[in-house]
């Protein structure tokens, strides 16, 4: 594992827990020699993450698109910054420069990286792990919500457990260590079975 992909928020949250989690998970990456690859923004959680990172001398990649450039949101600290077109090129180019996914809190944008992430881990496109850091219990409702899924048969008991939830950046990146990827099975198109 040498990168690790951060999606966070591009706002700071109501809690100063989240500003200090992010830069708790920046200091936890340069301590374990992990480079960040992260949306490429200035504000927010996002800016928080960056800006520790290279604080600490840690090594940064942002991938962000062109209109959010130029809305003025782009880090311009970056030594290394991605310039794409959509938001689909910027989820693809950071899936493939990262070993490994984080999600610090954050809204919808963030919520639908990590779901899409997931969702391709869970069919096979990647055996790469996804987890959550989970700051003063942030996320605890949605994996609630994600264990009823699996109660009520919507998702499957092995792609819940896929996601690694620990309130510990440490604790965490130790976990993605000692992964062990699922065997996903084969889709097939029943239909011509």
């Amino acid at each position: 594992m040498n990168r690790v992909c951060v999606f966070c928020g591009s706002n700071r949250g109501a809690r100063q827990d989240y500003v200090h989690a992010a830069r708790s998970l920046a200091a936890a990456l340069v301590r374990q020699r992990l480079a960040l690859v992260y949306g490429g923004g200035r504000v927010g959680l996002m800016g928080e993450l960056a800006d520790a990172m290279l604080a600490a001398g840690g090594d940064v990649i942002g991938v962000i698109p062109r209109n959010l450039l130029l809305r003025e949101v782009g880090h311009a600290g970056l030594y290394d910054l991605r310039v794409v077109e959509t938001m689909h090129e910027r989820k693809m180019l950071m899936a493939d420069l990262s070993d490994a996914f984080i999600a610090l809190p954050g809204g919808l944008g963030t919520l639908e990286e990590v779901f899409e992430i997931w969702t391709w881990a869970q069919l096979g496109i990647h055996r790469k792990p996804v987890g959550f850091l989970d700051v003063a219990g942030y996320y605890r409702g949605l994996m609630s919500f994600l264990d009823r899924g699996v109660e009520e048969q919507f998702i499957r008991e092995r792609h819940r457990a896929m996601a690694i939830v620990e309130g510990d950046p440490d604790v965490l990146l130790q976990r993605f260590r000692d992964y062990d990827p699922p065997v996903v099975e084969k889709w097939i198109d029943r239909e011509k079975v």
